[in-house]
């Protein structure tokens, strides 16, 4: 779980944004996004093999050019 304490001087905004900073690092947001909801290993793979052909085609375009 991730902290931060406030340091001598520091303004609650600075703080606040530290905090978004090491969640972000962390992980913690996109880990929570992706259990809010049950995805079966099938559709799991179902959603990566679109992503993967999506990215294919984005890469081909942009180097095609």
């Amino acid at each position: 779980m991730s902290h931060v304490k406030l340091r001598p001087g520091e303004s609650q905004d600075q703080l606040l944004k530290r905090f978004r900073k090491s969640i972000a690092k962390d992980g913690l947001l996109s880990t929570v996004r992706r259990k809010r909801w049950h995805v079966s290993k099938s559709e799991l793979r179902r959603i990566q093999k679109k992503k993967a052909i999506r990215r294919a085609r984005r890469k081909l375009r942009k180097n095609g050019r």
